[in-house]
This record gives structure tokens, C-alpha cells and sequence, in this order.
């Protein structure tokens, strides 16, 4: 089995290590600096406020699905094995330092995901039959104007393969595969077949069939079945898993500074030896940023083409109700895998990957539950987290293909169908070579979206302005605030040079404060 993948890993790995380069990571780095500093820390001073509007919807906006649904939509995309999996698998190949690199891209991914929701509202499109079409390929177009047509196409094009090559299918259907083998059939003594010299459980082939079956039911209802399905699946897996991994932490509390300096030393290269400090923090910075955009999708363009959905008549509202997500995904959620598997040192584990690195490591901090008890926990987090996200890619493919084929539906129609086969044949595929496909589609279709998101900086800042100076004028009461500036002639007319260029770095933005 080795030799017959060796080969094609190693140039996976090759391309990925190019791909997620340090050019790419100083540019999402940089973008989330970048807006954070134009936004001045929006989103630490007003994250309160957007977490009331998480679960507090607007009663006259238009669009298809209420803001919670647009955000669950996302979550569903958002939260999935990368929480779990993707965790690990960071900190096994770049040292608990990884997890430190991923919280600090998330802080600044969170001005990222406003700014990507703002513009996605903004710049939408919305047909007289009601249905919404917006996201990375609309801002770039509409916002950076017709010349930039064809990086929107570019990030049309690679969202599409994320979706079915990446994200979307095989990294999810594998890991929730791996789980349910695992938990059922751990020494593969019921062998349904061999392929390429691997054995593949009954339980594996089962498990792949009632999946592929359960998104095809799903997904063909749309966007609206698929918010439906979230709204309800979202809320209830978050609590059960943070609960389960708080119990782990409260447990082996006297762990918790000792793991915490380990993450930093590690960040910093401060445990590598001499002449390899400089190696290992690049090994961490580039495992857990990648990592990190892979679980909370900051600046991978991908949230933003939910939020462009909801039923909001002010982008910065719904900008507010995007950058929860990352708050919830990663530093609620991934913190908790991480900080068990940094508690517990089962990243120090041989000849563990993946799902059961988390699992060791739950097993070993939670010694007065049964291993079948806490494995069969995991298991059920992992798959819902996976289910949950393939429905969610399933929606983001779909409108990037209608984005690229001009609004082809037949050819939207097609892509579900082979969505819905990918999803079928993930589990046969290496655990390698599935997360390094995932992360080479992340980055291709990364670069474009935050090529616009630091040529629309201006946008946003200047679109964030003017909704606090209203949200002012009010007295705060959202009900009360002026009505929103027309601003269709932001992208509808010709840019005229001579207009006045957009809010500099020095323009002052006045933020009400977050009650």
C-alpha cells in the first residue's frame, strides 16, 4: 500500500508545501492585519454585540434564509472533522506550537470573515424569484469592476473543486469512515474487499452507502433543506462536544499550565534544537495556519456565499453574524481538541493520525469513562460535525458552478450528482493524501479572495462607518436607524477616477460601543 502511494504523496506534498508557502500565509496574515487595523479591533470591542445578533433576526430583510440560518448554513461548512481531525493532524505534524499559530490567525480571521460577509450582502445579487446568488466572485466583479471578471471565475472554479475534491467530500466521508471502522470493526475482521493492496471493513463500505444516500436526500432539497437540517444539528453537537471536552479539561485541571507553555515554547521554537528553532516555528506557523483556515475558513472566500443569502438589509449587520463564526469554531471548538491532545501528550502517540489521536487523547484524560464510551462520543461528534459540512460545500459548489457556467443549471444539477459519488468513494482514499489535496484547493481558492479583500479594505471600512454613525444617530436602537444609502451605483455605473478614493487607514471609525 506505501509503495503504491509514496509517490503520489510525496508530489502532493510538494505542491502543498509551494502552495502554502510563506507568500501565502504573509497574505492572510497581512489581510487580517490589514482590516483589523482599518476596522480598529472591530472584532474584539463589538463581539458581544454580534453575538446578540447571532440569534436575534431581522423582521423586514431581504434575501432567502434568516441571518442564524445563513450562519448555521456556514457553521454546517465551518464545523466539521477539521475541528476534530484537522486538529490532530496540525499538531502532530507541526508540534503543539501549531495550535498557538491557529488561535492568532483566527483572532485576526475574524476581521477577515466580517469583511467577507459585509461585501457578500452588499455586492449580491437577488432575482425577482427570490433566489440569492453572492459571495467572493460577486465582489470581485462588482467591487474591484468588470476587468477583475476573470479572478472571479478563478475562484469560481477552485471553489467548485474544493467542494468536490476537498473540504466538501473526501477529507469529511474519510474521517467520519475512519471513525465508524474504528468504533465497529477496530481490527477489520470483516473484510468486504482489497484495493491496492488496503482492506477495506464492511462497516466502511456501510458506512459510505447510508451517507451518500442521507446527502442525497438532503442536498436536493437545496438551500433552504440544508439551513433547515443545520439550524437544528449545529447548536446541539457544539454543546455536546464542548461539554464532553470541558468535563476533560475540568478533570485534569493541575494539566493546563504545563500544556499552555508547552503550546507557546513550541510556537516560538523554543523546544527544537539548536540550529532548528527558525524550521519548527515555520513548520507551526504554516500547520496551523493552514489547518486554521481549513477549520474556520477565514479568508478562504467560502462563508461569505452563505451570508449573502441572509435575510438582512445591512451588511455590516450580517458582517457582525459571520465573524461568530470563527469565534465559535476555533476558539471554542478547536481549542477544546487541542487542548486535549496537548494535556494528555497523545500528539507523542506512534503510529496515531487523525481521528485517533483525538480519540487517545480523550481516553486518556477521561480515564473513569469506558474507552467504548468515550470513543463512541467521538465517533458520533465526528460524524455529525462531517455530515453537517458536506451538505453545507454542497451549497457553496453549487452556487460557484452557477457563478461559472452563467447560471447553467443543468449543469448545478450535474455537480450534485457527482457530489453526491464523491461523497461515496472518499473513504478510499489515503488519509495523506486526502488532507493534502484539501489543503492545495484551499489555497488556490484563498489567493483570489483575499486579493480582493485587501483591494476592497476601503469598502469596508467606509460601508462600517457609516452603519455606527446611523447605529449613533438612534441612540443605539437598531430599529430606529436611518435607512441604509443606496448604494447600487458602487458597482453598477462605471468607477469615475476622479471620485474621491475610499476611507485611508488614517480615517477615524467611530464604533458604538458594544452593550
Amino acid at each position: 500500500m506505501d509503495d503504491v502511494f509514496e509517490p503520489i504523496n510525496n508530489v502532493l506534498g510538494i505542491i502543498d508545501d509551494f502552495i502554502w508557502g510563506v507568500p501565502l500565509m504573509v497574505l492572510i496574515l497581512f489581510g487580517g492585519l490589514l482590516l483589523t487595523v482599518r476596522l480598529k479591533g472591530l472584532q474584539f470591542s463589538q463581539l458581544p454585540r454580534a453575538l446578540r445578533y447571532m440569534i436575534k433576526n431581522e423582521d423586514d430583510g431581504k434575501g432567502e434564509v434568516t441571518s442564524f440560518g445563513a450562519l448555521c448554513t456556514a457553521l454546517s461548512a465551518t464545523i466539521g472533522t477539521g475541528n476534530i481531525v484537522g486538529v490532530a493532524t496540525a499538531i502532530v505534524a507541526g508540534g503543539p506550537g501549531a495550535l498557538f499559530w491557529m488561535w492568532l490567525a483566527a483572532l485576526f480571521g475574524m476581521a477577515t470573515k466580517f469583511s467577507e460577509g459585509l461585501l457578500a450582502v452588499k455586492y449580491r445579487s437577488i432575482r425577482e424569484d427570490g433566489h440569492v446568488l453572492g459571495g467572493p466572485f460577486y465582489y470581485i466583479e462588482r467591487g474591484m469592476g468588470p476587468n477583475w471578471r476573470w479572478l472571479a471565475k478563478v475562484f469560481a472554479f477552485f471553489g467548485m473543486c474544493v467542494g468536490l475534491f476537498g473540504i466538501g467530500t473526501f477529507t469529511q466521508v474519510n474521517s467520519i469512515s475512519g471513525a465508524i471502522t474504528g468504533f465497529f470493526d477496530p481490527d477489520k475482521s470483516a473484510i468486504a474487499f482489497s484495493l491496492f493492496g488496503m482492506d477495506y471493513s464492511i462497516a466502511t463500505v456501510v458506512a459510505s452507502l447510508i451517507l451518500a444516500v442521507l446527502v442525497g436526500l438532503v442536498v436536493v432539497g437545496g438551500l433552504r433543506r440544508i439551513a433547515s437540517v443545520s439550524e437544528r444539528v449545529i447548536p446541539a453537537m457544539v454543546v455536546v462536544y464542548v461539554g464532553f471536552s470541558l468535563v476533560l479539561i475540568i478533570a485534569n485541571i493541575q494539566m493546563l499550565p504545563a500544556a499552555l507553555v508547552t503550546i507557546v515554547q513550541s510556537a516560538f521554537g523554543l523546544q527544537a534544537a539548536a540550529g532548528g528553532m527558525l524550521g519548527a516555528i515555520i513548520i507551526a506557523m504554516q500547520k496551523g495556519i493552514a489547518r486554521g483556515i481549513f477549520s474556520n475558513e477565514a479568508g478562504l472566500g467560502s462563508a461569505p456565499i452563505a451570508a449573502a443569502a441572509a435575510q438582512t438589509k445591512e451588511p455590516v449587520r450580517q458582517g457582525l453574524v459571520s465573524m461568530t463564526g470563527t469565534f465559535l469554531d476555533t476558539i471554542v471548538v478547536c481549542s477544546m481538541t487541542g487542548l486535549a491532545i496537548v494535556m494528555t501528550g497523545a500528539y507523542n502517540l506512534p503510529g496515531l493520525e487523525g481521528a485517533a489521536v483525538t480519540t487517545a487523547a480523550f481516553q486518556a484524560g477521561l480515564p473513569f469513562l469506558p474507552n467504548e464510551v468515550t470513543a463512541f462520543v467521538l465517533m458520533a461528534c465526528l460524524v455529525l460535525f462531517g455530515f453537517t459540512t458536506i451538505l453545507g460545500w454542497d451549497y457553496y459548489g453549487e452556487r460557484c458552478l452557477e457563478y461559472f457556467s452563467n447560471g447553467n443549471m443543468k449543469a448545478v444539477k450535474a455537480y450534485r450528482w457527482l457530489y453526491i459519488a464523491a461523497v461515496f468513494i472518499g473513504p478510499y482514499m489515503t488519509v495523506s493524501a486526502v488532507w493534502t489535496i484539501a489543503d492545495i484547493f484551499n489555497g488556490l481558492m484563498a489567493l483570489p479572495n483575499m486579493v480582493a479583500l485587501v483591494a476592497l479594505s476601503g469598502v469596508v471600512a467606509k460601508e462600517t462607518r457609516s452603519y455606527f454613525a446611523r447605529l449613533k444617530a438612534a441612540n443605539g436602537v437598531e430599529s430606529a436607524m436611518a435607512p441604509r444609502p443606496d448604494d447600487a451605483a458602487d458597482w453598477k455605473a462605471p468607477k469615475d477616477p476622479a471620485a474621491p478614493a475610499p476611507a485611508g487607514l488614517d480615517d477615524d471609525l467611530e464604533l458604538e460601543p458594544s452593550l
